[in-house]
């Protein structure tokens, strides 16, 4: 994850070497050698998605491909990153703030019995009637179609097992450490929200929109309450696509692995132009 990025390009190399300097640990060392179980702890996943997807947005930068950058958005963790982009602080404090959320999560993570499920193609009604049944929460909404649910083991257990009973066909336990955005995130949220008053916030230099309520968000002091919120609150990220189109966005660039976001993106509005970038090659291509 993100070798490619070092091998090839200096910029990418000095990020990453700064990134280990900020942690104190060698997070390039593990995204680059792995395995890859090293990297699935949340403390250390949240660190390595947010230097990766700041090295390529750096690099797409340096090449003078983003002279046309009016917004950014991202997904959970991906809002920090969109943050530091947009300016509302410098890299050494996002690296900062990713960390310390990772770690409150983790240990959050660590005192419960989380789990999190997937139920595509059912309305949004029955399913937030299920929630209410099982006293679980709707995680995040990512496209039409495509919700989460999250709360703990058992209940989520239970709820994918009466949903399948009820007929619901694509109903699917995620291999997850534990229950995010939901309540039992709570102790990592009390303690986040302490964590950033510590940090301080600028205005935005573009259009950024946070996860709770899937709308652009400008003021320094609101932007902490959200990220502090969006710890605990369902991700509306259907929302937040298509309020970057009213915005005026007329195209949607993925800086990240995989290509989630983009296929999410072509369930909301196949018209909507996408592309991903991940890999060194990815950046070469026109």
């Amino acid at each position: 994850m993100g070798k490619s990025l070092a091998d090839n390009a200096a910029t990418a190399a000095r990020i990453y070497a700064r990134a280990n300097e900020v942690l104190g640990w060698d997070l390039a060392k593990m995204c680059f050698e792995g395995p890859d179980e090293l990297l699935v702890p949340t403390r250390v996943c949240q660190p390595a998605l947010f230097v990766h997807g700041y090295t390529l947005y750096s690099l797409l930068q340096e090449q003078g491909r983003l002279a046309n950058l009016t917004t950014v958005a991202g997904l959970s963790l991906g809002e920090v990153t969109a943050l530091t982009v947009a300016g509302v602080f410098d890299f050494d404090t996002g690296l900062r703030v990713v960390a310390e959320r990772g770690r409150l999560m983790q240990v959050a993570c660590e005192a419960t019995r989380g789990g999190m499920a997937s139920i595509i193609g059912e309305d949004l009604a029955k399913i937030s009637d299920l929630c209410q049944e099982f006293d679980i929460e709707v995680a995040n909404l990512n496209c039409p179609g495509q919700v989460v649910v999250s709360g703990e083991r058992t209940k989520v257990d239970a709820c994918v097992t009466a949903a399948k009973e009820r007929g619901m066909k694509k109903v699917i336990p995620l291999n997850v450490a534990g229950a995010y955005h939901s309540r039992l995130m709570e102790p990592a949220r009390a303690e986040f929200a302490q964590f950033l008053q510590t940090v301080p916030f600028n205005a935005p230099k573009l259009q950024v929109l946070t996860n709770v309520t899937g709308k652009q968000v400008t003021e320094p002091a609101v932007i902490r309450e959200m990220l502090v919120k969006q710890v605990v609150s369902s991700v509306r990220w259907e929302d937040c696509m298509r309020e970057a189109a009213v915005l005026g966005v007329t195209e949607f660039w993925e800086c990240g692995p995989g290509a989630v976001l983009a296929g999410l993106a072509r369930r909301i509005n196949k018209d909507w132009p996408t592309r991903t970038f991940n890999e060194y090659a990815d950046l070469a291509a026109v």
